[in-house]
């Protein structure tokens, strides 16, 4: 397959995570754990299929960072789940895709990077675009959506811990990166479940079963192979672009299979956050590359 079609299938894919999610009748923790048990079996397989060894010298250097990345994805899961569970797809996919926002506001902190001006436009106006998705009129009459809101800002501020550490982290592959991070997330899911809800996959379903699978095998094992085997065949401005399919079919499958409602606010809201999180990641992408 090519390494664009490979992108745009796992974000598409990517995209519809929701609809097998909301079927699975678990605790956010325990489908969290079963999707990281279930990727890191996939890519272990497919690892054993290209003949590619883990290189333990070179996760030894990194292994801090692989560890608190990957238990922040783990958490980073829980909470985008929860999101789920008290709002719309569509809002919590808009409030979760604030992470680049966050990761621009942080480096300059954190990596010594000059703030432009455009950055900061991009900064200041996505930050408008996630005040007119929480919709702050309509706030008190659904407490719910608020907090959903709530969780998916959380699960943002984690999905720009992973993305920040990432940075750190020099000598792993990418696909050795995610299982490392898969194996910490599960280090951490195991206690976190037991102590809360417990071990209840005895309880589910056949479809409940198969949701769960077809979440932790296809959409997390096969579609991060796909992702990872493509990036070193594109420009990061490509890749850039191409996973902002996510979110856009998240919403379409928000609206239009889930039949949940959006407010035309909140549309202009996530154009404003979308749009410019993406202006403000290609000109990064470009400048880094002019500088190269």
């Amino acid at each position: 397959m090519d390494a664009k079609l490979r992108i745009i299938f796992s974000m598409t894919a990517f995209g519809t995570i929701s609809i097998f999610v909301k079927n699975i009748a678990l605790s956010s923790g325990e489908i969290a754990l079963f999707r990281a048990l279930t990727a890191a079996v996939v890519i272990i397989i497919y690892k054993i299929i290209i003949g590619k060894k883990l290189s333990l010298s070179d996760i030894k250097k990194d292994l801090p960072a692989l560890f608190v990345s990957g238990m922040a994805m783990g958490i980073n899961w829980i909470l985008l789940f929860q999101a789920y569970k008290y709002t719309t797809v569509s809002i919590a996919t808009l409030s979760y895709y604030f992470a680049p926002v966050i990761v621009t506001a942080v480096s300059p902190i954190l990596f010594k990077e000059k703030l432009t001006i455009k950055q900061l436009v991009c900064f200041v106006v996505a930050t408008i675009g996630l005040v007119l998705v929480i919709d702050v009129r309509g706030m008190g009459k659904d407490a719910s959506s608020f907090i959903g809101i709530g969780f998916g800002l959380g699960a943002a501020v984690l999905y720009a811990t992973v993305i920040l550490l990432n940075k750190y982290i020099k000598n792993v592959s990418g696909i050795d990166k995610t299982l490392i991070q898969f194996f910490a997330a599960i280090i951490v899911l195991i206690p976190y479940v037991l102590t809360t809800t417990g071990i209840n996959i005895g309880s589910l379903t056949n479809s409940g079963i198969i949701n769960l699978l077809i979440l932790g095998i296809f959409h997390t094992g096969i579609c991060y192979c796909l992702y990872f085997s493509a990036l070193n065949d594109l420009k990061g401005q490509e890749v850039s672009i191409l996973s902002y399919i996510d979110p856009l079919v998240a919403i379409i499958v928000s609206v239009t299979i889930l039949g949940e409602p959006i407010l035309a606010i909140q549309i202009l809201g996530g154009i404003l956050i979308l749009g410019f999180t993406l202006l403000n990641e290609i000109e990064l992408k470009s400048k880094i590359r002019i500088k190269e």
